[in-house]
């Protein structure tokens, strides 16, 4: 193919992709981010450790008002990255190897989103597979709506405006998400997302030195002493603090039925304990609940509000 011809075939492909196109494209990648968070988040969710912590309110209303200004950006940084390229090579294969151009568009999305995977995987160490299947998702929808949205004007005789579009994208938007969590819930209630199970320890697995930041030791001896430095504490009575740091010696015991936690929900939640006494009257007496994995045990606490704790972990030395 000489020059002219590849100028003629890149003119052609240019011309093909329009601003409608691309309004559509940029609205559906925006309608559809939502629900793909929401799926990610509980997929994640599910299979972590969250410590039992709650979720501060005021994030998800900031969450509420910048999302119909973040969520076009992203759309068009998605449209820009993936959709259009992968538009201007759908065309001319469409044309020299016959085939639907949706379909040509479809592959070319995949192969972008591939390309953009291994790129993350090469300098963030993100899993190529899980993220070119992640980009593969995202970029079927807005191919296959603006497939739909040209069908549409060949049917009608006129395209969707712009606020046709966006609002079409507004409705679309609620119903993925609606769609995309009622899914979550039916998959975690058949198993096929498994929910986090926290690890069971005895006591002589707990029994060694457990350390956390700025300088946290709680050394478990199998004897049921315990010696610290600078462990946080729940404060006495009268103290307004979150929790108090204390350096010494104490008692500590395995608690399998959570008598000693005051933040205990009945129910499958529910975890063991490290009740850690301390002998000098630095603070009262701290229920640790065990979490992370069997291969990487953890012991936390928050201290204060469970909506924005004070949250410290301790992991094994």
């Amino acid at each position: 193919m000489g020059w002219g011809n590849i100028g003629r075939a890149v003119r052609r492909a240019w011309l093909s992709w329009t601003d409608a196109d691309r309004t559509v494209a940029v609205a559906v990648c925006a309608a559809q981010l939502p629900a793909a968070w929401l799926l990610w988040w509980l997929i994640s969710d599910a299979q972590v450790d969250n410590y039992r912590v709650g979720y501060e309110p005021l994030g998800w209303f900031f969450a509420l008002v910048l999302a119909p200004l973040v969520l076009p950006v992203l759309g068009m940084v998605q449209t820009v990255a993936q959709i259009s390229p992968a538009a201007l090579l759908a065309h001319p294969s469409a044309v020299r190897f016959r085939g639907p151009g949706w379909a040509w568009h479809l592959l070319y999305a995949v192969v972008f989103g591939a390309a953009w995977a291994a790129l993350f995987a090469a300098l963030w160490d993100w899993p190529f597979m899980a993220t070119a299947l992640a980009f593969a998702a995202l970029g079927a929808l807005p191919v296959l709506g603006v497939a739909f949205a040209r069908r549409r004007a060949r049917i009608t005789g006129h395209r969707w405006g712009a606020v046709g579009v966006w609002g079409s994208g507004c409705f679309g938007c609620f119903g993925l998400f609606v769609l995309a969590f009622g899914g979550a819930a039916l998959a975690t209630a058949v198993g096929l997302i498994e929910e986090y199970e926290p690890p069971k320890l005895s006591a002589g697995q707990l029994a060694g030195v457990w350390r956390g930041v700025d300088g946290a030791v709680l050394r478990l001896e199998p004897g049921g002493r315990a010696e610290f430095a600078h462990l946080p504490a729940e404060p006495t009575s009268f103290d307004d603090r979150r929790f108090v740091t204390c350096d010494g010696t104490g008692s500590w015991f395995l608690d399998t039925e959570g008598r000693h936690d005051k933040y205990r929900a009945d129910g499958p939640t529910e975890r063991d304990g490290v009740v850690v006494r301390l002998d000098d009257g630095c603070g009262q007496r701290t229920y640790w609940v065990i979490g992370g994995t069997e291969q990487e045990p953890e012991l936390f606490v928050p201290f204060g509000d469970l909506d924005a704790p004070d949250l410290w972990i301790l992991q094994r030395d």
